[in-house]
């Protein structure tokens, strides 16, 4: 610990967002191998129920009023959007290469941006557009219409995408009124009882190995999380989107060892031009935030 904080503050934030993405394609591992043993909608609803138990004390140490909601209808909106997310994305991995879905989910930034322009006002520019079109161009070349089938995992998959990014846009607006640790906490408290509701008529208790799945699913997700959050609070988060790049090849190699996927070479060429065209969209809108000027009342973007 004392060597990792002698490091600079750009080394500090690589390191926590390498470990954050091996976490979250970890947490991919850890759902497949739960699914095996339960319904996937018990490893949804138990994914929320035990993240839960395990924020709810770290929070409250911030004091009660840190998670009072101020507009309790954001909050719920924001969990059913994102509980549907959480169980397509559940459900995608069990169902194709876990290569596949990683790739897909790179889509998640093209949604948020186009949601950004449709329900937010937010003005974007020829170059942001282009990046877009060549990032579902990306989405095309994983998926082979007219060759292969598209499959149901791969549906879910973009499913899950643009549930979670309709939940980022929820997130943004909440940042208005309301506290990190009010919206970190009830994303899980809300979502547990709804995710319940599903898993209830398919349940089976889990076995001994089905507990140490969950649990370690919970853990690799709530410490990847912190991991992200502190690596952006370190730095901008534009000079860390690059890495986010490192879950294709880490789901390649974790699903190569534990389950013999070997992903084709058009999720390499989809997932790279996806991934190219959102991150060259982060840095635009990063430029752009810092060049706002008014007009007409407004703000609009110089670039």
């Amino acid at each position: 610990m004392q060597a990792f904080n002698r490091l600079s503050a750009k080394w500090q934030a690589t390191l926590l967002m390498l470990v954050a993405m091996l976490l979250f394609t970890v947490m991919g591992v850890f759902i497949r191998l739960a699914a095996q043993t339960i319904p996937v909608m018990e490893v949804v609803f138990f994914r929320n129920f035990l993240g839960a138990i395990i924020l709810l004390p770290l929070i409250l140490r911030s004091g009660i009023k840190t998670i009072k909601m101020v507009r309790p209808s954001l909050f719920a909106y924001r969990g059913i959007i994102n509980f549907v997310g959480m169980a397509a994305g559940f459900t995608a991995v069990t169902l194709i290469p876990l290569a596949e879905a990683t790739a897909l989910n790179f889509t998640c930034p093209l949604f948020i941006t186009l949601g950004a322009a449709m329900f937010l006002g937010e003005v974007i520019r020829i170059r942001r557009i282009i990046a877009i079109i060549i990032g579902f161009f990306g989405t095309l070349l994983i998926l082979q219409p007219g060759i292969s089938e598209i499959s149901l995992g791969a549906m879910l998959a973009l499913v899950s995408a643009l549930c979670v990014a309709g939940a980022s846009l929820l997130v943004k607006k909440m940042t208005e009124t309301e506290s990190v640790n009010a919206i970190v906490l009830w994303m899980v408290v809300i979502q547990a009882p709804i995710s319940f509701v599903p898993a209830y008529f398919v349940w089976q208790w889990p076995d001994m190995n089905g507990w140490m799945l969950l649990i370690s699913l919970t853990l690799a997700a709530t410490i990847a999380h912190i991991c992200f959050t502190r690596a952006c609070g370190l730095v901008e988060i534009t000079s860390l989107q690059h890495l986010e790049f490192v879950k294709l090849p880490f789901a390649a190699m974790i699903a190569w060892f534990m389950f013999s996927e070997v992903p084709d070479i058009w999720t390499w060429i989809g997932g790279a031009v996806i991934f190219l065209s959102t991150a060259y969209i982060t840095h635009r809108e990063a430029r752009a935030d810092r060049s706002m000027r008014p007009n007409h009342g407004i703000k609009e973007s110089k670039l």
